[in-house]
C-alpha cells in the first residue's frame, strides 16, 4: 500500500477530502462521516454533540488486540512478563505477515454481532504499529506484510457505517528509548530487565519530551491519513498516574486531537484530566473500585467497559475455552446497568485470523438481540 499524503488542514473540510485516499472519497459527497450519517443535522450544528449522542446509542463494540506478541500467541504483555529485550522481540516484526487478517470479514462479523465501531490497536506498549508512519521502521507495512491494516480496517468501517476506534498506548512503551523508565516511573513503565536495557536512554539522556513529540507525530498521521477517527482510545493509563503526571503534556495532546478532527472522542480509562469525553474502565476494574465507580457514574459522561472473550492478545492457554455467547450476554446486561457500552475484545491469532470460537458467539449475540432486543441491567 503507498503512502499516504498527509491533510495539511486544522481540520477535515470540504477542500481536504480532495487529497484522501480513493477509498475514503465517498467522504467527499457526504461530507459527514458515515457513522453518523443518522445524526447528520446535528453534526452541522456541533461535530462533538453528534459524536457523543452516537456514542451513547451505540451500546457494543468490537476490541481487536493484534499486533508482534500475537505470534507467541503468550498475551500481549509477554515481552514484559517475559523480560525479552528490545532486539531479541524486534526480531519478531521479521516474522510478521499478517496473512489472515481481514478487514472485510471482520467488519462484517462486527455488523452480524449489532457492534456500531470497531477499535483495534493501532500501536500497543511494545510500540509496533500497524499503520504507515513516517516516525519508525518499526511497523507492519515494514515488515513481510508489507500492509497498512489500520489502513484497511479504516476502508472497511467508512463502506459500511462503522465507526473507527484508534487504541493507542499513549502512558506505556518498551521500545522508545526516552518513554518512562523504571526508576522515575511506576506503573509497570518496562519490563524488569536483571541488566539495564541498552537501547534505553537514561539519565540526563534521557528526554521524555522527545517520546511525547513522538506520540504527536504519530497521532498526526493517524488524524490525518485515515478519514474519520471515532475516537482515540489512550492505554497505558497507570504510567502517568505514578510519576508527574504533568510531565506527559495531556492537555497539549488533547488539544492536537481536537484540533484535527473535532468530532474524534477522547478517552483515558479513569481520565487524566477530566477533560476527557467518555469513561473507559475495564471490565473489573468497576468492583474493586466502588468510589471511582460512583464518581464516573455521577459524572453524567458516556461510559464504556472493557473485556475479553478469552483475554487481550492471543494466548494459545485459551484455544477451546473461549467464553460463549451467555456469557458475553451477561457482560451486556452488566454494562446496561450503568448505561454504558460493552468494547468486547477478541485478539486474533498470529496469522491475523479470528478464533472460529469467537466467531461463533459474535454471531449467535447478533442473532439475540435481534430476537430478544438489547438487554436490560439488573
Amino acid at each position: 500500500m503507498k503512502r499516504r499524503k498527509f491533510i495539511h488542514s486544522s481540520v477535515l473540510t470540504a477542500a481536504s477530502w480532495t487529497l484522501l485516499p480513493p477509498f475514503l472519497s465517498s467522504f467527499k459527497k457526504e461530507k459527514v462521516p458515515s457513522y453518523l450519517k443518522k445524526y447528520k443535522r446535528e453534526y452541522a450544528k456541533d461535530p462533538k454533540q453528534a459524536a457523543l449522542h452516537w456514542f451513547r446509542d451505540a451500546k457494543f463494540g468490537l476490541f481487536l488486540h493484534y499486533g508482534l506478541y500475537s505470534l507467541p500467541g503468550r498475551g500481549e504483555w509477554v515481552q514484559f512478563n517475559e523480560k525479552i529485550h528490545v532486539a531479541d522481540y524486534a526480531k519478531l516484526k521479521d516474522k510478521f505477515t499478517a496473512e489472515h487478517f481481514d478487514a472485510d470479514f471482520i467488519t462484517d462479523l462486527a455488523l452480524q454481532a449489532e457492534m456500531k465501531y470497531v477499535n483495534i490497536t493501532s500501536r500497543h506498549h511494545d510500540s509496533f504499529c500497524l499503520f504507515d508512519t513516517a516516525t519508525t521502521d518499526f511497523n507492519s507495512v515494514q515488515s513481510p506484510a508489507k500492509r497498512d491494516l489500520v489502513g484497511e480496517l479504516a476502508e472497511q468501517c467508512a463502506k459500511k457505517g462503522l465507526g473507527l476506534c484508534l487504541y493507542y498506548s499513549h502512558g506505556r512503551d518498551w521500545r522508545y528509548p526516552d518513554a518512562p523508565n523504571n526508576d522515575e516511573w511506576g506503573g509497570n513503565a518496562r519490563p524488569k530487565y536483571d541488566e539495564p536495557e541498552p537501547y534505553y536512554h537514561y539519565g540526563k539522556e534521557h528526554d521524555l519530551n522527545r517520546y511525547i513529540d513522538f506520540m504527536h507525530a504519530q497521532l498526526t498521521e493517524l488524524l490525518t491519513n485515515y478519514g474519520p477517527v471515532a475516537s482515540i482510545w489512550l492505554d497505558g493509563y497507570s504510567v502517568p498516574m505514578h510519576g508527574p503526571t504533568e510531565e506527559f503534556r495531556i492537555p497539549e495532546t488533547y488539544a492536537l486531537i481536537r484540533k484535527l478532527q473535532p468530532q474524534c472522542l477522547i478517552s483515558a480509562k479513569w481520565g487524566y484530566t477530566g477533560d476527557e469525553d467518555y469513561y473507559a474502565p475495564e471490565y473489573h476494574w468497576l468492583a474493586r473500585n466502588p468510589e471511582k465507580t460512583q464518581e464516573m457514574v455521577k459524572s453524567g459522561k458516556p461510559i464504556e467497559i472493557c473485556t475479553g472473550i478469552a483475554g487481550w492478545g492471543y494466548n494459545k492457554k485459551y484455544d477451546g475455552k473461549h467464553r460463549g455467547v451467555d456469557s458475553v450476554w451477561e457482560n451486556l446486561e452488566y454494562a446496561a446497568k450503568y448505561h454504558a457500552n460493552l468494547l468486547l475484545n477478541t485478539g486474533p491469532r498470529g496469522d491475523g485470523s479470528i478464533d472460529p470460537q469467537d466467531v461463533q458467539t459474535l454471531r449467535e449475540v447478533g442473532e439475540r438481540i435481534r430476537k430478544e432486543g438489547w438487554p436490560v441491567g439488573s
